[in-house]
């Protein structure tokens, strides 16, 4: 109370209502990975760290994404007007076809209700991706106080020992800090889920959750026309010479471009007084009294011969000056040697004005290329929209996933049993799942800790998380406080009013308060007068949290008929 000496009118406000629990943030992602740009620091000398609200604002800070680069692969149509296109391949032969994932992830996480989050750069794009790079991301990160997510977003690229190695640092910064989660990802193919189980250990598995598997995204390739190559064969068409063999240094090369498999030349010396004689039986060849004619001289007579007979495909042209002998093959036949078609190379860029057409259809083609990435970023952005319009003690799983053209495997519910259920060491794996009508849904809401009563479920680990974080902020008020009744009355009562709310709102279980919550303080409670001496204000908190109804079972049976 204060002290008063001077007369006059004084004006006290005195404080009646409690302090209250100011709820935290629940889904705030940070994602660790390659950034276009870092702004604000050197990334040689450490990670950059920023807080953005919108894809926008991330592209202002760090950047777009790392073109790639595509090989098409072509040939000619049978009138060589148009070139077909064979093949578009990515010059990255990885799962994820991206180098870099981040602006990808980005893009996918707020197209799915993601908001606030935080981004860790590690390096540019220049950078080859390392594991020290993302150990230095997490202790970055683990600065940090408002992040309630992790996602290692490009460590997916990584070998599989140092990704491994990642995860499990990442779920012992959670197990560290009590107030994040990791969303991992398991690497793509169906024997990799073994793998992912060997490699993540055992240690704070009801920190993590892990998600199989990989998404076809509707997200089109960022690409600039220089790194578009194209590589056309030639069409093998009559009008082509398709088969060819030489005869002789300076003699003559005969070729075929008819439609035989199996065209064949015989040459015959004969009388060199005589004239040359061509004779053509089905796919042979044959040249009669070659004997003191030269390639030259063989190449005029067949021009004559031509002109005046139809050659089926057959070609006789000079090897170098023509002066040389043309060796003969006495009465055997010799088989032409067929020819690799001829093969152009270019860029996407050259061709814009000269070959329009096909220009074109490369575009088009460009344009149903669709980017492949690992499901953690969705699946964040899921998490955050749960949250927001459920709450985190919502499960977040039988939610349909936006901008995703399906799952790049599909689970059977077969399969699916030994995901979500491992009776070998409990890790749990949720799956990401097809259905009929309904689109492509998260269809599993497990931690890793998938056999453990207390932590089996995701919404479950993370109410707590919320809890314990709100409550630690809420109570800072009462340090140094005397450490008596009063400060006791006030906490409790704080807290109470805090988790009544969270009933009231379906968080917790129970039909009353009393059954949902309870909330202990007190000497001779929680504390013994040496806690008190020793300056010990201890708060015990217990909470039935909902849980989510994993399986549904109607049973169904017979009824007699009774009249």
């Amino acid at each position: 109370m204060a002290t008063y000496k001077t007369p006059g009118v004084y004006v006290e406000e005195i404080s009646t209502l409690p302090p209250s629990v100011a709820e935290v943030s629940t889904a705030i992602p940070a994602f660790i990975g390659y950034t276009a740009k870092a702004p604000g620091d050197d990334t040689q000398n450490g990670p950059t760290v920023a807080r953005i609200n919108t894809l926008l604002e991330y592209e202002d800070l760090f950047g777009k994404v790392k073109p790639s680069s595509f090989l098409v692969s072509t040939h000619f149509d049978t009138d060589r007007q148009v070139s077909v296109i064979d093949k578009v391949s990515h010059s990255n032969n990885s799962i994820a076809k991206p180098e870099f994932l981040m602006y990808y992830c980005m893009s996918l996480y707020f197209k799915n209700g993601g908001g606030s989050c935080y981004i860790i750069s590690i390096g540019d794009y220049n950078a080859t991706p390392e594991k020290a790079h993302f150990e230095a991301g997490l202790a970055s990160l683990e600065k940090e106080d408002e992040p309630t997510l992790i996602l290692l977003t490009d460590a997916v690229n990584l070998n599989s020992g140092d990704y491994y190695a990642i995860c499990q640092k990442a779920i012992a910064q959670c197990k560290k800090l009590g107030d994040r989660f990791a969303i991992l990802d398991v690497l793509g193919g169906k024997n990799k889920v073994a793998e992912f189980r060997n490699q993540i250990g055992t240690s704070n598995l009801m920190y993590a959750a892990a998600y199989y598997p990989y998404l076809q995204t509707s997200l089109s390739y960022h690409y600039t026309e220089d790194d578009i190559q194209i590589k056309t064969a030639a069409a093998e068409t009559p009008s082509l010479p398709n088969w060819e063999k030489t005869f002789g240094e300076n003699g003559i090369i005969v070729r075929y471009s008819g439609t035989s498999e199996a065209p064949q030349v015989k040459i015959i010396a004969g009388t060199a007084a005589d004239a040359l004689e061509f004779v053509i039986e089905n796919d042979l060849l044959t040249l009669r009294n070659v004997s003191g004619k030269d390639g030259a001289g063989v190449s005029s007579a067949w021009e004559a011969w031509k002109a005046e007979n139809v050659p089926r495909g057959f070609e006789i042209t000079p090897n170098g000056d023509g002066s040389g002998d043309v060796p003969h093959t006495s009465n055997s036949s010799v088989d032409l040697e067929r020819q690799a078609a001829a093969e152009t190379s270019s860029i996407l860029k050259e061709i814009k004005s000269t070959e329009t057409a096909v220009y074109n259809l490369i575009k088009t083609a460009m344009a149903v290329e669709r980017v492949v990435l690992p499901p953690s970023a969705a699946v964040a952005g899921v998490y955050a929209r749960v949250d927001r319009e459920r709450g985190v003690w919502k499960a977040p799983a039988n939610v349909s996933l936006s901008s995703v053209i399906g799952p790049v495997s599909k689970i059977t519910h077969d399969e699916q049993a030994g995901l979500n259920v491992d009776p070998t060491a409990g890790k749990s794996i949720n799956a990401i799942r097809e259905f009929t009508g309904k689109g492509t849904l998260i269809w599993g809401a497990r931690t890793l800790a998938g056999n453990d009563n207390e932590w089996r479920y995701v919404s479950v680990r993370r109410l707590f998380n919320m809890i314990k974080e709100s409550t630690k902020k809420a109570t800072s008020f009462a340090v140094f406080e005397p450490n008596d009744a009063t400060t006791w009355l006030k906490v409790k009562g704080m807290i109470e009013a805090y988790l009544y709310g969270l009933w009231e709102r379906g968080a917790l279980a129970g039909p009353t308060p009393e059954a949902a919550y309870f909330v202990n303080v007190g000497l001779g409670k929680t504390m013994t007068s040496q806690d008190v001496l020793e300056g010990r204000l201890i708060v015990e908190i217990g909470v039935a949290a909902v849980r989510p109804a994993e399986f549904i079972i109607i049973r169904f049976t017979h009824k007699l008929q009774e009249a």
